[in-house]
C-alpha cells in the first residue's frame, strides 16, 4: 500500500513539475533569445472558428512598446498625455507634454501590481508613447523611454535600483521617432544605441549602470536593437546606425568590422538576422544585403544585395529565418514577402496577413513560430495562424483581439509586438492590454 501511495505521489509531482517546466517566459523583444521561436509545447495548431478566449483585458494608455511576461508578472510601458497635439506625420515633430509610466500586471488577471510614472515631455514624430519592450534580467526590469529615460528597477518591488537619462548624459539628440531601440542584456552588461561623439553603442554595467566603453559615431543612432551573434569561436555585438552596420567585441567595443549599409530617412530598424554564417539585414529605399561571416576572424563579405525586384524591406517588424527562407514585411508594399536566402529571389508575396488584400505603405504582421506554427499579429489587431512555407503562406485561423488605436498613413493600426507567455498571448493598444489563452488543453 505504501509502495502505491509512494508511485501515485511521484507521479503526481512528475505531472506538476512537467506542467511547470512547460511553460515558458517572454522576458524581452521577441522572447527569451530574440529569436520569435516560442518553444513552449501544449499550444494549439490553429485558431479554431469559434476564436479563442480571452483572459482578460485591462486598461492601458498610449505606447508602442510591446509587454514582456516573467512568471506571474507582465511588464508594459505607456504615455499619459497631458497637453499638445499628438497627431502623427512623417515629416513632423509634435512638441507634448505627459507622463511615461511603467507598469508591473498580474498576468492572472491584468491588476496593478506596482507602476513608476515620471514626467516626460516628447518632443518626436508619431508621439504615441514609450517604443521599447521592457527587459528582465532575473530579479531586474530595465526599460527605456522615447526620449532616453533608462531605469534599472527591482522586478518584484518596483524599486528603482538606478537609473540615466541617456539622451542628456551623452549630449545626444532624441531621434525624430525617438529612442527606439531595445536594449540588450547580456552577461554583466547592458548594451543601448544612444548617439552622440563616440557613443552610438553603449555599455553599462547592468547592476551598477556604471559605464563600461563607448563606440561608434554616425550621422544618426538610427533604430535597430543591439544584438549578439556567434559565429565560428567569435561572439560578436552588431550595432546598426544610419550609416553602418558594425560588429564590435562586446567586451570592449573594440570595431571587429563595418559595412556601409544606408537606409533613407536613417530607418535601420530591424534586427539583423543570423542564419548559420549568414546575415541579413535591409530597411526603407530598397537598402538590404545579405553577408557571409568569417568563421576564423571576425568579417564580412557581401554575397548579395537587393534590388527593386528581389529582396524584402522590413521597417516595423524584424523577418524570420527558416530552412533557408526570409519570411518579412516589406515596408513599401506592406505585403508579407517570403525569399530565398541564397540569392535573395522572391518566392512568393501575399497581402493576406498584413493588409488583407492591398498595397499599404509598411503594412506590419509580427511574426512568431511556435512548433511547426506561424503566430502572426497584425496592424489590425488579428491574431492568424499560418503554415509558411516556400511554396505559400496557408492561413489556418484567425482572430481578433482589439481595435487598431494609432493611425499611419491615413489608416488606424496597432505596431506593438505580442508576447507569448505560460500558454498565452499578450498585446496592447492604445487603450488596452489583452490576454488571450493559446493552450490546445484547458
Amino acid at each position: 500500500m505504501l509502495k502505491t501511495k509512494q508511485t501515485i505521489l511521484f507521479l503526481t509531482m512528475t505531472f506538476l513539475l512537467s506542467s511547470i517546466t512547460s511553460a515558458e517566459d517572454w522576458p524581452q523583444w521577441r522572447g527569451t533569445d530574440r529569436d520569435a521561436q516560442w518553444n513552449e509545447k501544449g499550444i494549439i495548431d490553429a485558431i479554431p472558428e469559434e476564436g479563442l478566449e480571452v483572459v482578460w483585458r485591462q486598461p492601458i494608455n498610449q505606447g508602442y512598446s510591446g509587454p514582456a511576461v516573467v512568471g506571474d508578472k507582465v511588464y508594459v510601458t505607456d504615455y499619459i498625455l497631458k497637453s499638445g497635439d499628438p497627431r502623427n506625420g512623417p515629416g513632423t515633430i509634435n512638441q507634448i507634454q505627459g507622463t511615461e509610466r511603467v507598469l508591473c500586471l498580474n498576468a492572472t488577471d491584468g491588476e496593478l501590481i506596482w507602476k513608476h510614472e515620471y514626467d516626460c515631455p516628447y518632443r518626436i514624430s508619431y508621439p504615441g508613447g514609450p517604443r521599447t519592450t521592457p527587459t528582465v534580467d532575473e530579479d531586474r526590469v530595465y526599460t527605456f523611454g522615447a526620449e532616453g529615460h533608462l531605469f534599472c528597477f527591482d522586478r518584484n518591488s518596483g524599486d528603482v535600483l538606478w537609473s540615466k537619462q541617456m539622451r542628456d548624459e551623452y549630449k545626444a539628440k532624441t531621434p525624430i521617432w525617438g529612442f527606439s531601440s531595445h536594449p540588450l542584456v547580456d552577461g554583466e552588461f547592458i548594451y543601448c544605441v544612444v548617439g552622440g561623439d563616440n557613443s552610438v553603442a553603449v555599455a553599462l554595467d547592468k547592476m551598477t549602470g556604471e559605464e563600461r566603453w563607448t563606440a561608434l559615431s554616425a550621422s544618426e543612432p538610427g533604430y535597430a536593437p543591439p544584438s549578439i551573434v556567434e559565429v565560428g569561436k567569435t561572439r560578436q555585438l552588431l550595432i546598426w546606425d544610419a550609416d553602418n552596420l558594425n560588429s564590435l567585441d562586446p567586451q570592449t567595443g573594440e570595431v571587429y568590422w563595418t559595412e556601409e549599409l544606408k537606409p533613407q530617412y536613417a530607418m535601420s530598424i530591424m534586427a539583423p538576422q543570423l542564419s548559420g554564417d549568414l546575415l541579413f539585414a535591409s530597411s526603407i529605399g530598397d537598402v538590404g544585403a545579405l553577408y557571409k561571416l568569417g568563421s576564423e576572424t571576425p568579417s564580412a563579405d557581401i554575397v548579395w544585395r537587393g534590388t527593386n525586384r528581389s529582396a524584402v524591406y522590413c521597417a516595423n517588424s524584424t523577418p524570420f529565418i527558416d530552412n533557408g527562407v526570409i519570411y518579412g514585411n516589406d515596408c513599401r508594399s506592406g505585403a508579407l514577402v517570403a525569399v530565398d536566402i541564397k540569392d535573395g529571389h522572391r518566392l512568393w508575396t501575399t497581402f493576406e496577413a498584413t493588409t488583407t488584400g492591398r498595397p499599404a505603405s509598411h503594412g506590419t504582421a509580427f511574426i512568431v513560430k511556435n512548433q511547426q506554427t506561424y503566430f502572426l499579429f497584425n496592424e489590425f489587431g488579428d491574431l492568424i495562424t499560418a503554415k509558411l512555407t516556400p511554396e505559400a503562406y496557408v492561413e489556418t485561423g484567425r482572430f481578433h483581439v482589439l481595435e487598431p488605436t494609432n493611425e499611419a498613413f491615413g489608416r488606424k493600426v496597432v505596431w506593438a509586438h505580442p508576447a507569448f507567455a505560460n500558454g498565452h498571448c499578450f498585446v496592447r493598444n492604445d487603450k488596452e492590454i489583452v490576454c488571450v489563452s493559446l493552450k490546445a488543453d484547458k
